[in-house]
């Protein structure tokens, strides 16, 4: 085991508790599968994380083996709860929705697909800017499939109002407005990324992808015989008193939120530390690019 955890691995205690309080025959297989693996390679990672990042630089230049790693691997032991939290949440509503095989099959075609968006995405601000630093910007986490999950779960859920941050937002613009303020509370957190998984989840929902998917499998439908295939009703989620702010009475929303405040009281409000929906890895370059890149903040800035 690797000791790059910070804060004593609280964030795998949670995660252990949260797990044992919901209850693992409450957890879909799939998204236990899937939670078991993230934490596992998470404790014994397969590669360091500079080499398990994905980036422009790495992938064109051969080592595609990325696509597959970066989405698996965490920065530490925080990030690893914050999404984990987000899959139990999301997995288990979309696997009773949509069925075990035909979850496992999305989980897998997303992982993977927002690795390639997100390439297509740095290469085309790097070509747009004329920026090369945009090629070196390296992210790993399984943050940006979580944005497409919750595009999809928008999809199958329709209507609604999600709390984000004490701010009401319909169902279907809440990802929009996580971006961007996981972006600014996280600065460390990889925008890119998170985009690329909403493109993703709107390639499904709005594109062709869910139609390619269906052919590829041979499937006539995203529906199966798993006894978790349950039809569910949209929910309006209320701030209940009361309630540790670790256990599964609390709605998605107020899990992030309640991780994002415990979080803050225990590094001193050092939020960049503790990114929440992903994280960015910062580029080893020479000076020069890293000039390149600070010019091009504070153009942005003005």
């Amino acid at each position: 085991m690797r000791n790059r955890h910070r804060g004593g691995n609280l964030g795998l205690l949670l995660l252990a508790s949260q797990v044992f309080q919901m209850g693992t025959d409450n957890i879909p297989p799939v998204t236990l599968a899937a939670l078991g693996l993230n934490v596992y390679l998470f404790l014994f990672p397969l590669a360091p994380l500079m080499r398990a990042c994905v980036s422009v630089q790495t992938c064109w230049g051969g080592d595609w083996r990325r696509l597959l790693l970066a989405p698996l691997h965490h920065a530490d032991d925080w990030h690893l709860y914050y999404n984990m939290v987000s899959l139990l949440w999301k997995g288990s509503r979309l696997e009773r929705r949509l069925g075990g095989p035909w979850f496992a099959y999305l989980l897998s075609v997303f992982s993977l697909l927002t690795g390639v968006v997100y390439l297509l995405l740095e290469k085309g601000l790097a070509e747009l800017t004329n920026d090369p630093s945009y090629n070196m910007q390296c992210a790993v986490g399984f943050s940006g499939v979580l944005f497409g999950l919750k595009v999809v779960n928008s999809h199958q859920f329709p209507g609604g109002v999600t709390n984000v941050m004490g701010f009401p937002v319909a169902n279907s613009y809440a990802c929009w407005a996580e971006l961007i303020l996981i972006h600014v509370m996280s600065p460390g957190t990889s925008f890119v990324g998170h985009l690329a998984g909403i493109l993703v989840g709107l390639l499904y929902t709005k594109g062709p992808l869910m139609s390619v998917m269906k052919v590829c499998a041979g499937f006539s439908g995203t529906r199966s015989n798993s006894p978790y295939a349950q039809n569910e009703r949209p929910q309006a989620h209320t701030p209940r008193p009361g309630l540790n702010p670790y256990t599964t009475g609390l709605s998605e929303e107020e899990e992030y939120e309640a991780a994002i405040r415990a979080s803050m009281r225990d590094r001193g409000g050092a939020t960049h530390e503790s990114p929440a929906y992903g994280f960015h890895i910062p580029p080893s370059q020479p000076d020069n690019l890293e000039e390149i890149r600070l010019r091009r903040l504070q153009r942005f800035a003005r």
